[in-house]
Parts: structure tokens; C-alpha cells; sequence
């Protein structure tokens, strides 16, 4: 094999899957010796053999034993019994640290997909759950990658990182249903490993006990009738029809809300169409049955908070019994309702007409009432449909009586891909057949809507998130992309700013032209301060942000040592404060919140940010600049909240900037900030004040925290 991928090159992704197959028919065949194996040690005539004849039975039995389960052998968990007592040895022989071959084997054959996965959509390494990822089956040790993964599954704290793996996660589920101590599921977890279709639902290698019980969080889903804005009124479709049906999506999904709308359709009849989102990436869901965790929940219980959420807006809706009804759903929108359609109570009270479901997994489950028309559609790009099990490079027929169109989009990246905006443009453009298909099917529907019904979905039993620190008073600020609720919360950053001293006439320079701001002296010198930040979960979207900011003393009576003194006040109380004078961000949403919110210049800019750990790295091509090294040894500090600075016309627009978490500061880094060709206002001002040239006096770093910004105050300066 290896001579093969020299003579071939790089691997590729259809080389990397034909060696999975291949390694995958390997474990299954150790998977078959060690079964055979089992079913001698257990058997009846070895057993009585070994009571008549004690010296040589229990000889062979023991041989037998340690084949099965020595680290040199087929391993601690191979041992398969239908009196529960092989499970109970092989449980033994895992505590003792001994892998099942067969499932090391198949682990690898499963990181060879992983490793394809990567290898298609490389962006996916850029994200940091993924990072994680990447660092547990990456390493050159089998058995290091089954612990690791094995540990990442077991912490229920891993919310955001698990977020991070859903382009994977049928092959991650596999690997965790294939290492579990008890395989209920294991023909499952091989068929997946194998690239056999299955006959129906996921793999539940994460079992019940690994998700919340109810009155434990995430059991129980509440829902309550919410008015809609005016603004949302207007976009609200009046008439039924499949596009119109996903616009309603699209405008709901950032609030957590679901429709349900009562067409009469062109017989007269008064039907209705429930309407779900799914979770939008990188916005966080506080106590909404609306997030990630519980779109895991969707895939292992049917009566996950949003499904039963679902159901409370349903009846709440006063739906009668024996009514037609359709469920248009997006991503976990799309699950939540096929698990309604999957029950059989819920199929009995309604008539489930149509499920149709976009960029959402639908093959292998079938709904309780066969009469029921399911189609889905599907961007190939798309990895969520994975987590019904099918494979990317996998093509399983479709089911009988249904509709499904697997397309190639012009967007790869993930998760843009993902997005419903994206699909209903590409079911305008790329795939119209399947709008006019879809259409036609759902004629009963395609009516006036006599009325219309939001419903904000919610899940009692978890704290928001981000309690308590983030669960602040807000309020909506309109802004031109849209409105923004104030304060932007940051459930998920990591941060490093380089603290550069220079001169004080340099710093002074680059403040605006007004005799009262002046830069803070530390001695003699002033401190210019480079902030890089990966914000991977905000209330505006996940982006990057790089800044550069002067450090200025009090605006109206500036004191020597108001910088030292300030340490010891509270953030809203402090004088100085950290004067912006260019920043890039790496979303346009973004761009606009800093300038018309904050008064920061703000350029569009991405970024690559790593700063969760020692060493440091950032990379923006786009900007000319790159930031690499290792920060050093770090001590704690206390929380670094800041006072930021930005101007609009005449006034200075005040920010305040909370943090929470564990920051250090380190004494002597070993950073260096390289510029190649400098492109926008950030890297010119880093190339005036030649900071490529020397390295940060200090760095203060945070590799996890939450924070919360202001909006800006217009102070009258």
C-alpha cells in the first residue's frame, strides 16, 4: 500500500476510502475469529471435556481465554457470550486496558474516512473543534486515538467541540458505539463501519445515559405564542407554496421560533404547515430546545426537548384531531419533525400528509403513517445528512414512495453550505425541477393562509448559556445589517494581546487630533497594544478580529499612574481606557456593529487564529501579516476587562468590555509579527510603528472566556 501511494502521490480522497475498505474487511474478519473463537470457549462440549478432564480442559479453556483478551491477542472486549458472561470478562479485560483488535482495526479503517473528509473539506481544520479532533485520531497510536475519542464522547461538557464534529459524526458515532462497553448496537456500529446501509435509525454508541433526563437538562421542551415584529409581518408569505414555506424559515430561525400556519387549499379544505429551524452556526441558543446538544438528543430519542416542543405548539395551536397536516423543516428543524412522524400516538391524532426536509438527514427512517410523502433535498457539499448514518462517498438507494435530489452546490465550504438561504437560492437557480416537483406534490397546499402563529420554543430544565455571567439585560439596536442585540455576548473566545511599548510622540501620532487625549506613559514609553481574537460563538456569528489600540490616560483629568490605579477599580468605573485605532474583522456583520455601534474603523479581513495554547499563531493573508511563537511561562492575573475608545465626528463613542474566564500574562515571549506586503489600515500603521521589528514587552492571553461588549456611550469629548 505504501509503495502504491508512492508511486500515486498525495493521497486522495477515493484512495484513502479504498483503503479503508479494505483495512474495514480486515476487522471484520478478526471480528468473525474472534466470534468463532468465543462460541468454542463457551461451548458445551469443551465445558463438560473440561470437568471430566480438569488437567487438559481447563488448559485449553484458558488458552482460549488468553486469546481472547491478552493485549497481545485479540483483545480485552472481544469475547462474545449470550449469557452475559463474555460481556462481563470483556468489560474486565477493558478496565485492564485492552483494546478489541477487531475495533482498534475498524477505528482506523474509520479514520482513513475522517481523513478523506479533511481532505475534501479542508476548512474544517480550520475550526477549533475540529482542531481537537484532528489532535485525538491524528496521532501515530491506535490505541491513543480509541482513548482519546473515547474520553471526548464521555465528557457531557464537550458541547461546543461536539459542534465542531457534526461533518463526521456518523463515523465518529460508529467508533463510539464500536468501543462501548455494552454493544447494544453494534451490528450497527459495523455496518456503518463497513459503509453498509443499515436498516433504520442512527447508531446510539452514545447511549440515554449520556444525554440529560428530564428535570436534568434537557428533558423537557416548553413552548409559548410569540407576536411578530412589523418587519417580520410584512415577509411572513400569504400564500402556500414550498419556497414561501422556507423564507418563513429563514426569517424565524435566528429567534428560536417555529411556525404554524393554516392554508385553505384549493379544494376548500383548511389545512395546516408546521414550519422548524434548525440550528444556525456559531449562535448560541441559551435555553432554547433550539441548539446543538439537543440536536444530538434528536438523533437518540424521539422525545428530545425539541420534538416535544413541537408538539406542546401544535396543541397549543388547537390543531383538531383527524386534521391534514405538512412539516417543512430545515436541518434539526427537519429531524425534530420526522421524529414526530416516526409516532405512532402522533400519527393517529394527525394526518401527516408531507414531510419535507432540507439539508437534513431522512434515509432509513420511515414514518408511522405509510401514506405519508417524504422528500428531502440535499447539497452534496452538505455533511450534515451524515448523521443519519450515510457515508459522503456513499450512495444508498433511496426508499420506496419517496422523493430525495442529491445536488452539487457552488458553495463547498462548511457551514455555508449548510445554510437555508443558500438552498432556497440553489432551488431558485441550480435544482428548479425539484421546487415545480415538490410544488406540485404539495397542492393541497398551495392555497391563501388564513392564519399565521409564532412560537418560541424553550427547554425549562438547562440554565442559559453562559449563566450567570452572561445572562444580562438586552435590548435590539438597528443597524445596517440588520438589528443587533445589545450587549454582543461572546460565549466562546480565545484572545492574545501583544503589548508593545514605543514612544510616546509615536503613540501620540496615531490618536486623533484633539489636545485632551493623550497616551498613557509607562516611564517614558507608551504602550501599543496588538489584540487577536477567535471568537468561535457570539450573538453576531462567529468571526476573527484583529486590533490594534493605544493605551490613553482619563479624558478630562488624566493623573500620573491612572493605569496602575484603574487595576484596582472596577471595569465601569475605570478612567483610561484603550483607544482603537484600526481594526479587521472577519464578517461583514461584524464590520458593521464595530462601526456604526462602537465608532471603531473596522476593514474586512479573515483570519486563521490559534491561540489556545503556549504557542501562538494567526495568520491574514489577506492583510499581509502573520503573528507566530510561543508565548513562555504565564501566571494568573486578574480578569482583563476593558474600557475601548472609538470616534464619531466630534464625540468620542465610550465601549465597555467584560471578560470572564482564565487569563495569564506572560513575561517573556518569544512572538514575532512578520509583514508581507502590507494591505489595509491595520498592517500600514503596524508597518509605520515597525513593530515586525521587535518583539511584544509582554502578552496577555486568554485561551477560553466569555465576554460581553456595550454598546458604545457618545461621551461629549
Amino acid at each position: 500500500m505504501a509503495a502504491r501511494r508512492r508511486a500515486s502521490g498525495p493521497p486522495t480522497k477515493e484512495l484513502l476510502r479504498e483503503c479503508a475498505r479494505e483495512v474495514v474487511d480486515v476487522a471484520e474478519g478478526i471480528r468473525g475469529v474472534s466470534a468463532r473463537t468465543s462460541s468454542v470457549l463457551f461451548a458445551p462440549a469443551l465445558t463438560g471435556s473440561a470437568h471430566r478432564r480438569p488437567r487438559t480442559g481447563y488448559a485449553a479453556r484458558w488458552a482460549l481465554l488468553r486469546a481472547l483478551t491478552d493485549k497481545r491477542g485479540l483483545g480485552g472486549s472481544a469475547i462474545v457470550a449470550p449469557d452475559g458472561a463474555g460481556h462481563l470478562l470483556g468489560a474486565a479485560g477493558e478496565m485492564l486496558g485492552r483494546e478489541s483488535l477487531a475495533a482498534t482495526v475498524a477505528v482506523t479503517s474509520l479514520r482513513l474516512r475522517i481523513a478523506a473528509v479533511l481532505l475534501d473539506h479542508p476548512e474544517f481544520e480550520h475550526d477549533p473543534g475540529m482542531r481537537r479532533l484532528i489532535g485525538a485520531v491524528g496521532t501515530g497510536s491506535d490505541r491513543a486515538a480509541v482513548r482519546a475519542l473515547r474520553a471526548l464522547f464521555k465528557d457531557r461538557g464537550a458541547r461546543r467541540a461536539l459542534s465542531g464534529l457534526t461533518p463526521i459524526l456518523a463515523e465518529l458515532l460508529a467508533v463510539r458505539s464500536l468501543l462501548d462497553e455494552g454493544p447494544p448496537d453494534d451490528d450497527t456500529a459495523w455496518a456503518l463501519a463497513a459503509g453498509r446501509a443499515r436498516a433504520a435509525g442512527p447508531p446510539t454508541g452514545i447511549g440515554a445515559s449520556y444525554l440529560p433526563a428530564p428535570g436534568q437538562g434537557g428533558g423537557g421542551g416548553t413552548t409559548h405564542a410569540v407576536e411578530l415584529s412589523a418587519r417580520e409581518r410584512q415577509g411572513i408569505a400569504a400564500e402556500g407554496s414550498f419556497l414561501d414555506f422556507l423564507r418563513n424559515i429563514d426569517l424565524l430561525s435566528a429567534g428560536g421560533r417555529v411556525l404554524v400556519q393554516e392554508v385553505r387549499g384549493p379544494d376548500g379544505v383548511l389545512r395546516y404547515v408546521v414550519q422548524a429551524p434548525g440550528t444556525t452556526p456559531g449562535r448560541p441558543r441559551d435555553d432554547s430546545a433550539q441548539d446543538v446538544a439537543d440536536a444530538w438528543r434528536n438523533l437518540f430519542l424521539t422525545d428530545s426537548p425539541y420534538t416535544r416542543s413541537l408538539l406542546l405548539a401544535i396543541r397549543e395551536h388547537g390543531i383538531p384531531r383527524g386534521a391534514d397536516l405538512a412539516l417543512v423543516g430545515h436541518g434539526e428543524g427537519g429531524i425534530a419533525l420526522m421524529n414526530l412522524a416516526q409516532d405512532d400516538e402522533f400519527c393517529r391524532a394527525y394526518r401527516v400528509t408531507h414531510l419535507v426536509v432540507v439539508g437534513a438527514p431522512v434515509d432509513g427512517r420511515r414514518p408511522a403513517d405509510p401514506r405519508t410523502w417524504v422528500a428531502g433535498i440535499t447539497d452534496r457539499h452538505d455533511i450534515v445528512p451524515v448523521l443519519d448514518g450515510r457515508d459522503p462517498g456513499a450512495v444508498f438507494g433511496p426508499h420506496p414512495n419517496r422523493y430525495e435530489v442529491a445536488y452539487a452546490g457552488p458553495v463547498r465550504e462548511f457551514p455555508r453550505c449548510h445554510l437555508l438561504r443558500g438552498y432556497i437560492d440553489h432551488l431558485e437557480t441550480v435544482i428548479p425541477h425539484a421546487t415545480r416537483d415538490i410544488d406540485r406534490a404539495l397542492t393541497p397546499y398551495r392555497g391563501p393562509v388564513e392564519r399565521t402563529r409564532a412560537y418560541r420554543l424553550g427547554d425549562r430544565a438547562r440554565p442559559p448559556e453562559g449563566h450567570p455571567f452572561l445572562t444580562v439585560p438586552t435590548t435590539s439596536l438597528a443597524t445596517s445589517a440588520g438589528p443587533v442585540d445589545m450587549p454582543v455576548r461572546y460565549y466562546d473566545s480565545s484572545a492574545a494581546h501583544l503589548c508593545f511599548p514605543l514612544d510616546a510622540d509615536v503613540a501620540r501620532s496615531l490618536l486623533p487630533d484633539v489636545a485632551w487625549m493623550v497616551p498613557t506613559r509607562l516611564g517614558r514609553r507608551a504602550l501599543a497594544v496588538l489584540s487577536l481574537y477567535e471568537h468561535r460563538c457570539t450573538t453576531i456569528g462567529p468571526y476573527t478580529e484583529l486590533g490594534l489600540s493605544v493605551l490613553v490616560d482619563d479624558l478630562w483629568r488624566p493623573h500620573p499612574y491612572d493605569a496602575a490605579v484603574d487595576l484596582l477599580r472596577r471595569a465601569d468605573l475605570r478612567r483610561t481606557g484603550r483607544y482603537v485605532v484600526a481594526l479587521a474583522v472577519g464578517t461583514e456583520e461584524a464590520r458593521t456593529v464595530a462601526d456604526e455601534v462602537w465608532a471603531q474603523p473596522a476593514e474586512l479581513g479573515s483570519a486563521e487564529i490559534d491561540l489556545e495554547g503556549r504557542r501562538l499563531r494567526a495568520e491574514a493573508p489577506e492583510l499581509g501579516l502573520s503573528v507566530t511563537g510561543d508565548a513562555g511561562p504565564g501566571v494568573r492575573c486578574p480578569e482583563p476587562d476593558w474600557v475601548l475608545y472609538g470616534r464619531r465626528g466630534d464625540s468620542t463613542v465610550r465601549t465597555l468590555v467584560r471578560t470572564h474566564g482564565r487569563p495569564r500574562v506572560h513575561a517573556r515571549p518569544r512572538i514575532r509579527l512578520r509583514l508581507d506586503g502590507a494591505r489595509g489600515a491595520l498592517a500600514r500603521h503596524l508597518q509605520i510603528l515597525e513593530l515586525d521589528s521587535v518583539r511584544p514587552g509582554f502578552v496577555l492571553s486568554g485561551p477560553r472566556f466569555m465576554a460581553h461588549r456595550s454598546a458604545g456611550a457618545v461621551l461629549p469629548r
